[in-house]
């Protein structure tokens, strides 16, 4: 088995204690920093996102997975130039005002990060004012997603998707929601661009819009 390979393998079954040892032997064999992020990690999330969806794992399965790809950025970061990396953008993401919640949206930025985004997270409580200030000072962003797991808090979202509409900069940002209580017919009602179940479909929508921007 090859090194990058053993790294795919390692990241789909969230060996993060293996990473390390396996980039550190990849980068002294000569292999690109940019290839182990994109064939070794990138690759192995996205295999995990299509098992999730498939019901072939589970919530925990695709945390320790992505904790492993977490590890192993952090340890390329050095290695990974400026315009070496594949970068699919910049997204910003955050519960909305008034909730508290943070374990399915932490996931979400977790997957969206393994899918080789720049993941911005805002945390909870936002209000729409600060992801307004948030896109302003990242032109780069061109997606945020906002998450909603209460019923009470769903005005929020619209509240704030309004919020971006005012400033000008909704030409700027594609919207992606989210949440226990959202569906597809809130999404839309919204104004949303895209409205993601979970986290494995959040990252490949992401990549998606990111495409079509």
């Amino acid at each position: 088995m090859s090194k990058i390979a053993a790294i795919q393998s390692a990241v789909e079954t969230g060996k993060k204690k293996l990473i390390r040892g396996l980039i550190e032997e990849a980068l002294q064999e000569g292999h690109q920093a940019v290839d182990i992020l994109n064939k070794g990690m990138i690759d192995a999330m996205s295999i995990v996102g299509d098992k999730f969806k498939n019901g072939e794992l589970f919530v925990p399965e695709m945390l320790v997975a992505a904790r492993a790809m977490k590890e192993g950025v952090e340890l390329l970061k050095p290695f990974l130039t400026s315009g070496q990396a594949s970068s699919s953008g910049t997204f910003i993401i955050g519960t909305v005002e008034g909730d508290l919640h943070d374990i399915g949206k932490n996931l979400v930025a977790m997957m969206i990060e393994s899918a080789g985004f720049k993941v911005i997270d805002l945390g909870v409580d936002v209000a729409p004012e600060r992801f307004v200030e948030a896109i302003k000072v990242n032109p780069d962003c061109h997606l945020v997603g906002l998450s909603a797991l209460l019923t009470t808090t769903m005005p929020s979202l619209e509240k704030t998707i309004n919020a971006i509409n005012e400033s000008g900069l909704r030409n700027q940002v594609k919207i992606m929601v989210g949440g226990a209580p959202i569906s597809q017919e809130i999404a839309d009602e919204v104004g949303a661009d895209a409205f993601a179940a979970d986290a494995a479909t959040a990252a490949s929508i992401a990549k998606e819009l990111a495409a079509g921007a």
